[in-house]
Parts: C-alpha cells; structure tokens; sequence
C-alpha cells in the first residue's frame, strides 16, 4: 500500500473496523454507562482503557498479519473468503445473541455477569483503568475479530501490513473506538445507566451489520 490515497483507505478501514467492534453495546458498553454514575474521571478512564486494548489488538493483529502475508501468497483468494466467513459468524452470533439473552430492565444481560462486575469496588482511576483493561483483554472476539480483519486484507481498506497503511489501520481504530468510548462514558455521566433496552438493541444490530458489511467487502473486493 503506497501513496496518500491507500494510507487514507486504511485509516477509514480502521475506523470502520474500530467502530464495528465498539458501538455493539455489550457487557463492557453497560459497565462504562454504569462507571459514569461514579464520576467522570473513572468513566474517561475506563473509556481509555477499553479504546488501548482495541488498539493493541489491532496493532498486534498487523504485526502478524505482515508476518503471514508472504506465506499466504497464492492462497490470498481462499485467505480473502475465511477471513469473510468468520466475521459473518461473529456478525451472526452477536445478532442471534439478541434473541437469546433477553437485556433486563435494569440495563443488564439476563444470564451475564453484568450485575456481578457492576459491583466491584471502583477505586480510582488508575485502579479503573487496569480494571476495564482486563475486562477488554479477555474477550476473544475482538483478537478473532481484528485478526480476521487484517488477513483478509481489510476490506476497503486493502493491504494493511505494508508501509504506513497499518499505522494508519490502528490510529483509525484507535481514534474510532476512543471517540465512541468516551461518549458512552459522557452518556452514563449524564443520564447515567438509563438506556432503554430498545436503544440497547439498536446499537447491537448497528454494530454487527457494520461487521457484516466488512465481511461482504472481503468476499467481493472491487
């Protein structure tokens, strides 16, 4: 990927795979609009912390995928059509998660840990931060997510793992999912955790369509 052109492509494809990852509100997403009742210092920072692991996974997901490109070489098609299968599967999970686990009206997954993790103790920032780092870090999705992404060659974005169109990946994806954190965190400092299951919904099916269109732009590049 060379020029400004393909550097700005990858900057858009970041954002368009930060967002697809973040807007999907899910146990993390409640958390956050639950810390912004604490105090806006533990939201921002819980919203930082969230948006770091994002990028961290992207970041560490085009290091490899540099790594891969040269063995997948002939096999890009049959790359190009896995990668399009598995964020078709995680695109899929996550919509037919709505009709599984109903969201209470309390702003919890019926089933989930949300109520468990709302209880912890939220110390301060710092302490908040390590604390939302690790709730980000152990969902698998998002490496699979971010790894699928880069290996498949970004959809629009093209060849993530040349030149400055990686660094351009992983600031877009790091501004996108910090923008979109960092509103969920003014929301709960605002109106606190008063998000209606409805809306809840419509972020969820948001998200993982922006997932899916990625997963068509891999399958039939232009």
């Amino acid at each position: 990927m060379t020029g400004v052109t393909g550097v700005a492509g990858a900057w858009v494809a970041g954002a368009g795979a930060g967002l697809g990852v973040a807007v999907p509100l899910g146990a993390v997403g409640v958390l956050l609009l639950e810390e912004g009742r604490r105090g806006r210092a533990a939201a921002v920072s819980a919203a930082c912390a969230v948006a770091c692991v994002d990028m961290a996974y992207a970041a560490l997901a085009t290091a490899l995928g540099a790594r891969l490109a040269p063995a997948l070489a002939g096999w890009e098609g049959w790359a190009r059509a896995g990668s399009a299968v598995v964020l078709v599967v995680v695109a899929l999970r996550g919509l037919l998660g709505l009709r599984r686990t109903p969201v209470t009206a309390g702003g919890g997954e019926a089933g989930g840990r949300d109520a468990g993790e709302a209880a912890a103790p939220p110390g301060g920032p710092g302490r908040t931060f390590l604390r939302f780092a690790g709730l980000t870090a152990v969902n698998p999705t998002t490496a699979l997510y971010f790894a699928a992404f880069v290996t498949g060659g970004g959809g629009p974005g093209g060849d993530l793992t040349r030149g400055f169109g990686g660094v351009a990946f992983v600031a877009g994806v790091l501004l996108a999912s910090l923008t979109w954190q960092q509103l969920l965190a003014a929301v709960g400092v605002s109106v606190g955790a008063r998000l209606s299951p409805r809306a809840r919904r419509l972020t969820y099916c948001a998200g993982y369509g922006l997932v899916g269109y990625y997963a068509l732009c891999m399958a039939w590049p232009r």
